[in-house]
């Protein structure tokens, strides 16, 4: 019976990733564009908990849903545009994406469905943090700094782009 509420859940959080992801590229507003981007990573985090792999979902809650769509409301924020609701037009290019995507979707369906699938022979670990925090903390620890510091760099780029421009006025 576990298998069916499985199932049941992954329907679901397929399903609202998959909307939450036609939304984004739809809306016309970008700040609700960058919230339904925040379902969409909250939903992937919901499928890495499905699969058993906690740590990973919690990382994609931080770093995605939490990290990165903020520095996008903050860069949006920035800018101040005086028409909020229209800054994310639709592009001419729609009407040629719409039937490529909906021709890829079609083939990986159907290359899905004539799949062979096979069950992993081992069963999924029961701790799967405690490995790892040693791993990144002592083996890995210069690149972990590195990533950490070439985030803050981007991020502080990032602010210094958007403050020249907005003591400029405009970006033209």
């Amino acid at each position: 019976m576990e298998n069916i509420y499985s199932f049941i859940a992954f329907v679901l959080l397929s399903g609202m990733i998959l909307g939450s992801a036609l939304l984004v590229v739809t809306l016309k507003n970008l700040v609700h564009s960058v919230l339904w981007l925040i379902v969409a990573f909250i939903g992937v985090a919901g499928i890495f908990l499905l699969l058993n792999a906690d740590f990973v979902a919690a990382v994609q809650v931080l770093v995605y849903a939490g990290a990165v769509c903020i520095m996008i409301v903050f860069g949006v924020m920035l800018v101040q545009r005086i028409d909020m609701a229209n800054s994310n037009p639709v592009n001419r290019r729609f009407k040629i994406a719409a039937p490529v995507v909906g021709g890829l979707f079609i083939v990986i369906g159907l290359l899905t469905a004539r799949a062979q699938w096979v069950a992993a022979g081992k069963e999924v670990p029961t701790q799967t943090v405690q490995n790892l925090a040693p791993i990144l903390l002592q083996d890995f620890v210069i690149p972990f700094e590195v990533a950490a510091i070439l985030l803050t760099v981007a991020l502080t780029g990032a602010l210094v782009l958007v403050k020249e421009v907005k003591s400029n006025g405009d970006r033209s």
